[in-house]
């Protein structure tokens, strides 16, 4: 039997997936997350069996140091200059491909590499497929310095938003806030849902303090959706799909990176 979680099976399907579309010679944005560390094992499975040969510019330190693990050339964004494709997961995906992201507190990073990039593709299961975003909350990284004034400021801006919940609450590691790996903090709103995730995201970035939010529009350009069954659905742009398998005994050799 394979000794993958139910939980992992979607993620290894869609990453399994998403490493087809690197090519040789390109320069990759590395995203994120539980779902973007099985993409990073996958393709570092290709880079060891293939020979393939690509430059990986990863949006946190943590993906870094997974992708050296297994073989991947990490560089800077400095360094790429530009990059072909970043393939990074979401915590929800609307019908518009809009995202919300943010969960693992590395969004600020993420836009950057992602608009960066030629071509975004999102790894993601069926969860993450939503007909509104807002359920989960939406992370916004601020500046430490003055953080309450901020806080209060985005909740005083939310009384104005099309939003069904107003709370800005501080995401704590422990007994100490949460850190970025740019050393901010991240206030998380609870809005329940978002009836205009562009405006919203517009008067975010107006608040002094506000770093980015974790709204990503007109980014994403495909979406790997995997299921626990091998299944896996590619969904871009006006709503075009199609859809394929993935053999899930490809995992075993992946287990040992772990």
């Amino acid at each position: 039997m394979i000794p993958l979680s139910d939980a992992d099976k979607p993620k290894f399907v869609a990453s399994r997936r998403a490493v087809d579309f690197v090519e040789d010679g390109m320069r990759v944005g590395l995203g994120t997350g539980s779902t973007a560390a099985w993409m990073v094992r996958c393709l570092g499975r290709r880079v060891r069996e293939e020979g393939l040969k690509i430059a990986g510019v990863p949006t946190s330190t943590r993906t870094a140091e997974l992708a050296r693990k297994v073989g991947i050339a990490v560089v800077t964004l400095e360094d790429a200059g530009w990059l072909d494709l970043t393939i990074d997961g979401a915590d929800e995906f609307d019908r518009d491909l809009t995202l919300i992201k943010g969960g693992g507190g590395a969004h600020l990073q993420e836009k950057i590499v992602a608009t960066a990039s030629d071509r975004m593709i999102v790894i993601a299961d069926p969860a993450k497929d939503v007909a509104r975003l807002g359920a989960f909350p939406l992370p916004v990284e601020v500046i430490p310095f003055g953080w309450q004034a901020t806080q209060k400021l985005v909740q005083r801006l939310l009384a104005g938003m099309d939003v069904d919940g107003r709370t800005a609450t501080l995401r704590m590691a422990g007994d100490t806030p949460f850190r970025t790996d740019e050393g901010n903090y991240v206030l998380d709103l609870h809005l329940g849902r978002i009836g205009a995730p562009r405006d919203l995201a517009l008067h975010l970035n107006q608040i002094a303090g506000v770093v980015e939010n974790g709204l990503f529009m007109d980014i994403c350009d495909t979406v790997v959706v995997g299921h626990a069954d091998g299944t896996v659905r590619l969904i871009g742009r006006a709503g075009k799909e199609e859809t394929g398998r993935i053999d899930l005994a490809d995992a075993e050799s992946l287990i040992a990176d772990l």
